[in-house]
């Protein structure tokens, strides 16, 4: 009897005709139809959970990966899990250390891993005040946070930070990049254009320096003094987009005049 059960709940986990009506119910229901895959799982519970589902359809076709797939998507699209669309903006920011890597070789793994500590204990928390850390990378980090302001004062704040730390006598200079845009969420990360020009604007940065880009900086409103940021290595960034240097309106920033988002020499120095 028992191996007649087996035999029968096999059956009914592999019907096509099953099968087909939930794939044509994910389609229709909120979330992510194709939630399961690895772009689209993330690293909490729920996520963890679809990766250990996900592996059933190499094997075979499952009623069974379905319902809970689908169950999972529901439950992601309704419990906050995707709560940023691709039509909502969104300030991406990105951090690195600058000159880290050949400090590392210089000193060390054991001096830089405990660098790389105190500067996660600074900047972290910073940036879970306003928003999320989306993931870390290396020496730095990718974020999202609700506004361009947000990102600015974050990332000025982290700089502030670093900039008083020193590791084994040498002092530390964290650079960062932001770009306001609408970015693709999957499962915890980000992807799409808008991720890769904060990635590029933030190459474009100097030690110690915050840049952002065009559209970001025309969404600050004049309140940080803006610079321009005359720079060849804009490889991956548009050509309408440019990269501004910004810092604390309290900071003389450089020598170069600050420019108002909506200053007539602001708009004729774009290239």
């Amino acid at each position: 009897m028992r191996r007649g059960l087996l035999l029968a709940a096999h059956r009914v986990d592999s019907d096509p005709r099953l099968l087909a009506a939930l794939e044509w119910a994910r389609s229709r229901l909120p979330g992510d139809a194709a939630y399961g895959d690895p772009l689209s799982t993330g690293d909490d519970a729920v996520g963890r959970l679809a990766a250990q589902l996900a592996p059933l359809a190499a094997t075979r076709a499952s009623v069974l990966r379905e319902v809970g797939l689908t169950a999972l998507q529901v439950w992601q699209a309704h419990a906050g899990v995707d709560d940023h669309q691709s039509d909502e903006h969104l300030a991406v920011l990105f951090t690195d250390l600058a000159g880290f890597s050949d400090w590392t070789l210089e000193v060390g793994d054991e001096v830089a891993v405990g660098a790389l500590r105190r500067v996660g204990a600074e900047v972290e928390p910073l940036v879970r005040r306003r928003g999320r850390v989306v993931k870390r990378l290396g020496d730095g980090l990718m974020a999202v946070l609700p506004s361009a302001e947000d990102a600015v004062e974050v990332a000025l704040a982290a700089r502030d930070a670093v900039e008083g730390l020193q590791v084994d006598g040498h002092r530390l200079h964290l650079r960062a990049g932001v770009h306001v845009g609408r970015p693709q969420q999957l499962g915890g990360d980000y992807y799409g254009r808008d991720v890769n020009i904060a990635a590029r604007i933030t190459d474009i940065a100097g030690p110690g320096e915050v840049c952002v880009s065009s559209p970001t900086r025309d969404r600050l409103g004049g309140r940080f003094p803006v610079h321009a940021r005359p720079c060849a290595r804009t490889k991956g960034v548009p050509p309408d987009i440019t990269p501004w240097r910004v810092d604390h309106p309290s900071r003389d920033a450089g020598d170069s005049p600050a420019v108002r988002p909506q200053d007539p020499a602001a708009r004729g120095s774009r290239r």
